[in-house]
């Protein structure tokens, strides 16, 4: 007899004949939902950090490998092409056979693919280990939200949710400070050794602690047995589809300061590395309370009335950051505003996560694919925009809040136009 939807097997047991431990949801003891969090949240890490760990090794990598800038930072394109392929493959095929083996396979290609790039010989070698890194990387952000709404629904999955969007949010933003600590000590090599232990005991402890969740008889059910018939039933969600632009503009806001903060605030601003890294945490700490608020909010208001004033909240301050460099306040004319679109973001991720996924439980690995590969493609393109703005000048706050600007106005247009809080449902208990 087949075990009950959503029932959990005992690890590392035969799964025809081992005995079934029932996980329904808020029944999950509080012990085993904090495992799950600090694994899943560890696991959602590692993409982030594959990305971004290595950016202040870039110059010691265009004395390395006697190249350009532009060829090293073909590199990075690279990671984010196999991270976005790598989450679109992964989703479905994770509703297909189970969460477990594509989350194992892959890890272990990212530990593979780590130690290549460490004793890369030349420049294409490295290349291709990257786009390798960043398709196993892929496994850990998708296998996450699909493991978390395998298991839960409702408030309780806001909750969750928002504990991995906390991670996502953060990593990419303390994730080169990491890697410049990390290059104080140990050459370029250092990082990528770095990067494969870390996948390496993500590995062990995939295989050691996470369940599988997805039940045999879940995988094949009527309307969602096939790929397309997976990406169908998510795509024709007008619901879904606006909080996938929503996300992925968010996230092109987030990576564009990422990306315009060094020149902005070393060059324009005479920062020194201290005084950036503080920088750094300060606005951290704007994404932690946005993720962890927007957790309570969204419970008893609606993930989607918390979107209505998070996307409201990005628009208002990349628009003041514009304001306040025209009328020349300054350094604090752009860091306050910036605190708080930062802040915003962290409202914003876990509130469309749950949009996203609490509708689409059957096809919980293909939605979260989508929504991954939707956040690194649109900022991948949209983030070497505020360079073009800035053009010969050099980037100033107005350039990239300009860039910051377009992507907070299509996240409330769309939110508006194709989501329509009033007609989204409210979430069950």
């Amino acid at each position: 007899m087949p075990p009950p939807t959503g029932a959990i097997r005992t690890l590392g047991a035969n799964p025809d004949t081992a005995p079934v431990v029932l996980h329904p949801g808020d029944a999950i003891p509080a012990s085993r939902r904090l495992l799950y969090v600090l694994l899943l949240g560890a696991l959602t890490a590692l993409g982030p950090f594959t990305v971004d760990l290595y950016l202040p090794a870039f110059p010691l990598l265009q004395r390395a490998f006697d190249t350009d800038e532009a060829a090293i930072q073909l590199t990075l394109t690279g990671t984010m092409v196999g991270f976005a392929f790598g989450q679109l493959l992964v989703g479905p095929l994770s509703d297909t056979v189970g969460r477990r083996l594509p989350l194992l396979i892959a890890t272990a290609l990212h530990v593979c693919a780590s130690v290549t790039a460490a004793l890369a010989p030349n420049l294409a070698v490295l290349g291709g280990a990257r786009v390798a890194m960043g398709f196993g990387a892929a496994a850990g952000a998708v296998a996450a939200m699909a493991i978390v709404r395998d298991l839960f629904g409702g408030k309780r999955l806001v909750v969750m949710l928002s504990r991995l969007a906390l991670v996502t949010g953060v990593a990419p933003v303390i994730a080169p400070l990491i890697g410049s600590a990390l290059l104080g000590v140990l050459p370029w090599e250092g990082i990528f050794w770095v990067l494969g232990g870390y996948g390496a005991v993500m590995l062990v402890a995939a295989i050691f602690g996470i369940p599988e969740t997805l039940p045999r008889e879940r995988r094949h059910e009527r309307g969602t047995s096939t790929v397309w018939q997976r990406y169908r039933s998510v795509l024709s969600d007008r619901v879904y589809v606006g909080v996938l632009v929503i996300s992925g503009m968010t996230f092109a806001g987030l990576v564009s300061y990422l990306s315009a903060s060094p020149f902005l605030f070393q060059e324009s601003y005479g920062f020194d590395a201290a005084q950036y890294g503080l920088l750094f945490a300060v606005n951290s700490v704007g994404v932690i309370v946005g993720n962890q608020t927007a957790s309570r909010l969204a419970a008893r208001f609606g993930p989607q009335w918390v979107l209505a004033a998070s996307t409201a909240v990005l628009v208002i301050a990349a628009t003041l950051i514009v304001v306040f460099d025209q009328l020349g306040l300054g350094l604090w004319g752009t860091a306050i505003p910036l605190w708080f679109f930062m802040s915003a973001c962290g409202f914003t991720f876990p509130c469309a996560q749950v949009l996203a996924l609490d509708r689409h439980g059957k096809a919980a690995g293909t939605a979260a694919s989508l929504l991954g590969a939707s956040n690194a493609g649109v900022a991948g393109v949209i983030s070497p925009i505020v360079g073009a703005v800035a053009g010969p000048a050099g980037i100033t706050g107005t350039s990239m809040a300009v860039v910051m600007i377009g992507c907070a106005l299509v996240a409330v247009f769309m939110l508006w136009v194709v989501v329509r809080p009033r007609t989204v449902e409210m979430l069950h208990p």
